[in-house]
């Protein structure tokens, strides 16, 4: 029956709780002797000392072992002393022991308090505020942002390809986009976009817009062309390509008229030049046609370059108007550019006057300060679709020259709170005279939801944790938010609620400033 409750007991566990869980002094007898944490599951071995069911699991996995806490007391003997996995019994009545003590979380951040085995059974290893490591990157980030991280922010994370489907890491995501088969590209001819990459070659072929050579570039015109202006170039361009042709033509004559003639004779290739040749009538009809078809046109030539003189003259006269509208042009559009970064400049210049103007209403130099909150019933609604979760309240000093505080309200709740209060966080922010100031901040802060009535104000206090991230000197613009997640039930604001009157609710923030 031992056996048997001893192999019941060490289903898979874990080793001790660390000993900042307990609310009172750590006494030896809960502590165990291998990991010195909390006894968690605890086993008592014949020799009297108590160890956690994992622990000893571990401890003698390889068979039985000598108990080092004999050998530190001194009180070591052969027989009793030596720890093994057959002879340990669970020892219920430390678990209950254990089980009863107070027992707070932690993890900084976080207000739990409870009972050990409240802790173990509710809180343990669902804490927001729990500080755990990436299984991609191995990174250590809060509970609460996990499932953000893995989305969004681990270098490690895998993506499936929205175009091929293919699984890769995060950081292959350019290469893979620069040789993905179904990536959309861009015509930059025709401007059509999402064409997969791998019909994109076939799309340049039949594209209207890509661009050929002109069939005249035999005889020296070099433009390059879109297929479907192919005929409108051939159209425009007709003197140019005439000009082109009248240039070959001597050189066509040359070849004519001087090229020498290769005749077969006897199977042997033999040269014969033109004085060599007999001229017959057929010969001297085409030489005669051809001289006629060159006349005309040389005639056509001319003429085409006299039009096109003209039609330059026009063109150039056009140019040097277009040049000086141009000009024209640029000068206002660098007026315009010059009045748009001025209206930009004040824009910003009355943005920031309105802003000091908002801070100097609300704010407050001695460490006392009343938030009135308005439009109660749309926030919270807000609130609860997730488009304005939280809210910050105007800032609020300790003196002239002292800490720069607000708070933060999360009208729907924060954390443990969340969907069942309103969580009240106070928050310490950068301010211009820090370096003169003693950190980390230490003094007593008190929350209030002042009853309207003025009969029973809902009130939290709380001395600042001085090793808390949140108290220390800022180095970005606010440090992290510390307070109340548990700050006031949701349900003291339903109905008619002294708290909530004309849709408004104040709240109050006392600084203690006893030793500044």
């Amino acid at each position: 029956m031992a056996r048997s409750s001893l192999a019941l007991s060490q289903q898979p566990s874990l080793p001790g709780m660390p000993q900042a869980v307990l609310a009172v002094r750590m006494e030896p007898k809960y502590q165990c002797q291998q990991c010195q944490g909390v006894l968690r599951k605890p086993f008592q071995a014949q020799c009297g000392h108590r160890f956690c069911a994992h622990c000893l699991t571990q401890l003698t996995s390889s068979g039985p072992k000598p108990c080092k806490a004999c050998q530190q007391e001194e009180i070591f003997e052969e027989t009793l002393s030596i720890l093994n996995f057959s002879e340990a019994f669970p020892d219920n009545a430390a678990r209950r022991e254990i089980d009863s003590l107070p027992a707070t979380c932690p993890n900084d951040g976080c207000s739990w308090k409870g009972k050990i085995k409240e802790y173990e059974e509710q809180h343990e290893g669902k804490c927001e505020f729990e500080r755990v490591k990436c299984e991609a990157c191995q990174a250590l980030i809060l509970l609460s942002e996990r499932e953000r991280h893995n989305e969004r922010e681990c270098e490690e994370r895998t993506l499936n390809c929205k175009y091929c489907k293919v699984t890769f890491s995060f950081k292959e995501i350019k290469a893979h986009d620069d040789i993905c088969q179904k990536f959309p590209m861009q015509c930059k001819e025709c401007g059509k976009k999402k064409i997969p990459r791998e019909k994109f070659a076939d799309h340049i072929k039949s594209c209207a817009k890509s661009k050929t050579l002109c069939p005249f570039s035999a005889v020296g015109c070099g433009a390059v062309v879109d297929n479907e202006k192919q005929a409108e170039h051939e159209q425009t361009h007709i003197s140019e390509h005439l000009r082109l042709l009248l240039a070959e033509l001597p050189l066509m004559r040359l070849r004519a008229e001087g090229a020498g003639e290769w005749q077969e004779d006897s199977g042997l290739g033999l040269y014969r030049a033109p004085e060599e040749r007999a001229p017959s009538a057929g010969a001297a009809g085409q030489t005669s046609g051809l001289g006629q078809k060159v006349m005309a046109l040389e005639n056509i030539v001319c003429v085409l370059n006299r039009e096109m003189e003209r039609s330059s003259l026009t063109l150039e006269a056009f140019s040097r108007q277009h040049r000086l509208d141009q000009d024209k042009i640029d000068s206002l559009t660098n007026k315009v550019r010059q009045l748009e970064r001025t209206l930009n400049m004040r824009d910003l210049q009355l943005a920031e006057t309105e802003q000091m103007l908002r801070e100097l209403e609300y704010c407050t130099y001695d460490g006392v300060f009343v938030w009135k909150i308005v439009d109660f019933s749309r926030r919270r609604q807000e609130a609860l679709a997730g488009r304005a979760p939280a809210m910050f309240s105007p800032a609020f000093y300790s003196s002239k020259y002292g800490y720069k505080m607000c708070l933060r309200l999360y009208l729907n709740g924060d954390g443990t709170g969340r969907g069942t209060h309103l969580s009240l966080f106070f928050v310490v922010m950068r301010g211009k005279y820090d370096a003169l100031l003693k950190w980390p901040f230490s003094q007593k802060v008190t929350l209030m939801l002042l009853d309207q009535n003025n009969r029973e104000h809902i009130i939290d206090a709380f001395r600042p944790d001085v090793t808390s991230t949140s108290f220390q000197r800022p180095i970005s613009e606010m440090n992290i938010a510390s307070g109340c997640p548990l700050f006031c039930p949701l349900a003291k604001l339903a109905g008619k609620s002294s708290y909530l009157r004309d849709d408004t609710v104040f709240i109050k923030a006392i600084v203690d400033l006893t030793g500044l």
